[in-house]
């Protein structure tokens, strides 16, 4: 065999191993279910974000590596910069992250808040305008996790990060010990993948779970096999710019790749909720915009925990950015979206 068709070889046999090593399965017939789309045009204010978004991209095009990394995260962080913060923001050393206290704040009432940007950047600063607002709407004690980030530390111990912050919060609150009388899990992005896990996990491991999980634009599956991964790469202003590079990427490659990155399997549930044991959760809501690459991860997860007998809701605004939640000052969306999640919490609560 000559050197060529040695490569051709373990080409081969790289495109065609990942689907047994990994196990993955055809999903798609969970893109058949219809789920609605708010029938209203999106605000003006949509140009001011559009706009932001395009400068973050025009700065950080010509970096690579560190440099690349060090200008989002500093962009995330200081993106609500001059956003007036009215609610308590207290730091805690362990678990690392801060509280966020509106006045009158229910300390036993909780909401463990996991914060999203690719496992790569993000941080309970950088969130403040999702926090603060979650406080305010429900009256509960907002604890935002500042979870250990790739690639200083690795996957599983930001997973980690998020099991032991929630346990920990089962008993303590901001002001010391104080057993929690109601639970929440919320997350974005990246920190709604977190979520998804973590409620599956708590059930696997017999902890008492979570009363309800709140998922903004969650990221559901590392194997990057829902239609809208590709398909709406040049609807995201936010993750289409990133992920373009990798939309030319043979999906094979890129499981190899997040083997690699992640050093988890893309079917492992810690990374790809959708692919695991969906039975017996708590009641979900989910957020999306019909223009994210993420879209059809959630409708993929929401149809298959229903299938599973596990109530979940996903309500999808239409023309958004992914997490516009986080633009509160130009979106009044986003007001739609907190008020959405306040009656949410509140009838599960009725319940």
């Amino acid at each position: 065999m000559g050197i060529i068709g040695f490569i051709v070889l373990v080409v081969a046999f790289l495109a065609i191993a990942p689907r047994f090593l990994f196990g993955i399965r055809d999903l798609s017939h969970l893109d058949s279910t219809p789920y609605p789309v708010r029938q209203q045009p999106p605000s003006e204010g949509l140009n001011e974000v559009l706009a932001q978004i395009r400068e973050l991209h025009q700065t950080v095009k010509p970096l690579k590596g560190k440099a690349k990394l060090k200008a989002l995260r500093h962009f995330m962080d200081h993106l609500n910069d001059d956003l007036e913060i009215t609610a308590e923001v207290r730091p805690q050393s362990q678990p690392a992250g801060e509280w966020v206290l509106a006045p009158g704040a229910d300390t036993k009432r909780r909401i463990l808040y996991i914060h999203g940007g690719g496992w790569l950047v993000g941080s309970p600063r950088s969130h403040r305008a999702i926090t603060e607002r979650l406080a305010q709407k429900t009256g509960a004690a907002v604890f935002s996790l500042d979870y250990r980030l790739m690639p200083e530390h690795r996957f599983m111990d930001g997973v980690e990060d998020c099991r032991e912050a929630y346990r920990w919060l089962l008993d303590n609150g901001p002001n010391g010990p104080e057993p929690a009388s109601f639970m929440v899990v919320a997350g974005d992005s990246a920190g709604g993948s977190h979520t998804l896990a973590l409620i599956a996990w708590l059930r696997d491991q017999g902890l008492r779970q979570a009363d309800a999980a709140i998922a903004l634009a969650p990221s559901t599956d590392l194997t990057l096999t829902a239609p809208s991964n590709r398909n709406n790469l040049a609807t995201d202003a936010l993750l289409g710019p990133m992920a373009g590079p990798m939309g030319k990427v043979p999906r094979w490659l890129s499981w190899w790749l997040t083997l690699l990155a992640f050093r988890v399997s893309p079917t492992n549930p810690a990374a790809s909720p959708l692919r695991g044991n969906l039975a017996n959760l708590p009641p979900t809501l989910i957020h999306a915009t019909d223009q994210e690459m993420l879209l059809d991860n959630a409708r993929r997860y929401a149809t298959a925990a229903r299938n599973a007998g596990s109530p979940v809701e996903l309500h999808i605004w239409p023309g958004l950015v992914h997490v516009w939640q986080m633009f509160r000052q130009q979106l009044p969306e986003a007001e739609e979206a907190f008020e959405d999640i306040r009656q949410f919490l509140e009838q599960v609560e009725s319940n």
